[in-house]
């Protein structure tokens, strides 16, 4: 067949395809264009899920007479300039919007009108596209001093076969408010308004440039419980800085819905930060919870291709591994202070419930009746008010005081250096209110003053108290101890009888045998074995009998999307948060003062252990303030 050049209506129509997914793909190419325009406040409005209207007005600097017909061209532009060799540099981008393509796409498949005032003009004009045929330009009616008002209708009706791969009006009204968001989380001083169907779904005013007025637009979107959850994170290396914030492990999620990206105010999506986050809070979370973040990279923009996506939601970095390295380091040192945080916002939010809750009683946390009843305790549950049932574990009457070999070495050596101490000092349950071998003041997890239900310690501390779950405390201790006695003497290996060859692709193989070194400081012995197999010869001893050919799989995978061997990463921690959890002093297991002050000890020498292994904490404080307040004190 001989070759033909497109005529311009079908081009236009196939650039729709790319850019114009949906009609929050059209949503997002329109305020790219009014950030670009300098908007301080961007209005949308959708109705029937965008298809039959959609309306983005904003305050920017607006359109002339003369750049209306300009900006329906392909690919006209006001974003990119030629240097002065007369040459396009696409790779400075410094706008959200620079391909000249999202207006003229719309206009060739939707009814498309643009009203605008150019700033420091006194009239204004429109324009309207129908299926690819531009109007002329006529004088029109402007409410504000200047800025632009675009108004798409009827959205795909000049290619009605797109239609029928449009979800429900609601999933896309969904899908616009979640762009919307993203958008607002990305802009924090533009105020942002959306209507769906005539209805306000979000109001966000202007913040303050910054990291505070981020966080509160973050706290508008995400909620104010990941405001009083964030750790705020600022880390520069080799030119990149790294901002915003990321949830305590203990504010987690069942998916990674929450995860958002940011690179040089752009929203983007993309795999590398999934992996970062994981790598990062992999000793903090279940294998099925996911944190959230919101984090921003800002890097030079010769460093940073936004050009490999028609719509831009992907970007390409020069340096993907100093830019997934910044992002774990940045998380990891945060993470390392933030165990205190995440117990002490626990108390909080769990005395702000109780507070909650007391308020529909009347104001009182707790309710008593002035004149009890014969029937003792059921005045306070006529009172809107019950105590808790108290739970009988079983075998808690066969539970030794003393400590066993399963105990730990630590607290083993912490209790031998005390035994001998005044037995009046030993106080293995709630009740007995003997001195503590420790004064309150020395430590900053107090001294231990009981055990309740045998499984929570209570310790007095300078200026409140603090409870902690003794089995998750004395697991993260033996987890860091072997990951540290497997950092210090390697991971054992063990020798496969008959070494195992795997398959693979061969751009896989080759992936994994350049990470041989790296895999073999974790216990994996792996040989290139021609191309497109890898031979194992050894696997770590801690997996036991495990699957070889599964295991090079899910690492050639991880390698791939992540650039990193993550699997057997995890594997490996997953095995020693196992053993440590087995291996801990367990709910049920009464302990004495000794015992108590060993663990507490411990824990304050011990990197990570405000949380456990599943991003639970592992204690909560209360200040002597907020009991007080409990009590009506203050």
């Amino acid at each position: 067949m001989p070759i033909r050049r497109l005529p311009p209506e079908t081009v236009n129509r196939i650039a729709a395809g790319e850019v114009v997914e949906r009609p929050a793909s059209a949503i997002k190419e329109l305020v790219d264009n009014a950030v670009d325009a300098g908007a301080t406040r961007i209005e949308v409005e959708a109705h029937g899920g965008g298809l039959t209207r959609i309306l983005v007005a904003d305050n920017g600097m607006g359109l002339s007479a003369e750049e209306l017909p300009v900006a329906i061209e392909r690919h006209a532009t006001s974003k990119l300039a030629p240097d002065a060799d007369g040459l396009w540099d696409l790779l400075r981008i410094h706008t959200m919007g620079f391909r000249g393509e999202a207006l003229p796409s719309i206009g060739s498949v939707a009814r498309l009108q643009i009203s605008s005032r150019a700033k420091g003009q006194k009239d204004a004009f429109s324009i309207l596209v129908e299926g690819g045929q531009v109007g002329e330009v006529a004088p029109a009616a402007f409410p504000g001093p200047h800025g632009a008002r675009i108004e798409v209708r009827d959205l795909f009706y000049a290619t009605p076969a797109r239609l029928k791969f449009m979800k429900s009006e609601r999933a896309e009204a969904l899908a616009i408010t979640e762009e919307i968001k993203r958008q607002a989380m990305a802009h924090e001083a533009v105020g942002f308004s959306l209507d769906i169907d005539g209805r306000r779904v979000l109001r966000l005013l202007p913040e303050h440039p910054g990291p505070q007025g981020r966080l509160a637009r973050l706290a508008a979107v995400l909620g104010r419980d990941f405001q009083d959850n964030a750790i705020e994170i600022d880390q520069t290396r080799d030119g990149v800085r790294l901002t915003g914030f990321a949830g305590l492990p203990t504010y987690n999620r069942g998916n990674a819905a929450h995860q958002y990206l940011f690179v040089n105010g752009r929203p983007v999506r993309d795999r590398l930060l999934q992996g970062a986050l994981r790598a990062a809070y992999a000793d903090f979370l279940a294998r099925d919870r996911h944190p959230t973040a919101a984090l921003y990279v800002s890097l030079d923009t010769a460093e940073v291709d936004v050009n490999v996506h028609p719509a831009k939601a992907e970007v390409r970095f020069r340096d993907p591994a100093l830019v997934r390295g910044l992002i774990v380091g940045a998380l990891r040192h945060a993470l390392a202070g933030a165990g205190h945080r995440a117990s002490t916002t626990v108390a909080t939010q769990a005395l702000d419930s109780i507070r909650a809750q007391g308020a529909s009683f009347g104001g009182s946390p707790f309710q008593f009746r002035a004149d009890p009843s014969p029937a003792g305790f059921s005045a306070w549950r006529e009172g809107g008010w019950a105590p808790p049932r108290p739970q009988v574990l079983p075998g808690l009457s066969d539970v030794s005081a003393r400590v066993e070999p399963g105990f730990g070495d630590v607290l083993s050596q912490a209790y031998d250096a005390v035994q001998n101490t005044d037995p009046s000092q030993s106080y293995p349950r709630a009740g007995n209110c003997a001195a503590p071998p420790f004064d309150p003041v020395d430590f900053p997890l107090g001294a231990a003053r009981a055990q309740v239900h045998e499984t929570y310690i209570v310790a007095q501390t300078r200026d409140g108290m603090v409870i902690v779950d003794q089995h998750a405390a004395h697991e993260r201790l033996v987890y860091e101890r072997m990951k540290g006695e497997m950092e210090s003497g390697g991971v054992a290996r063990q020798t496969l009888l008959l070494p195992e060859v795997v398959d693979l692709d061969p751009a896989e193989a080759e992936r994994v045998i350049a990470r041989a070194e790296e895999l073999a400081t974790l216990g994996l012995i792996v040989e290139s074995f021609g191309p497109g197999a890898v031979l194992v010869r050894e696997t770590p001893a801690l997996l036991g009998q495990t699957d070889a050919g599964g295991l090079i799989r899910d690492i050639a995978d991880d390698l791939a999307e992540n650039g990193q061997a993550l699997a057997l990463k995890e594997r490996l921690e997953e095995v020693c948060s196992t053993m440590a959890c087995h291996g801990s002093v367990r709910a049920g297991r009464r302990l004495n003062g000794a015992e108590m002050n060993a663990l507490l000890r411990e824990m304050e020498a011990t990197p990570h252990s405000g949380q456990c292994n599943h991003g639970r904490p592992t204690y909560v404080e209360l200040k002597l303030a907020d009991i007080e307040r409990l009590f009506g004190r203050r």
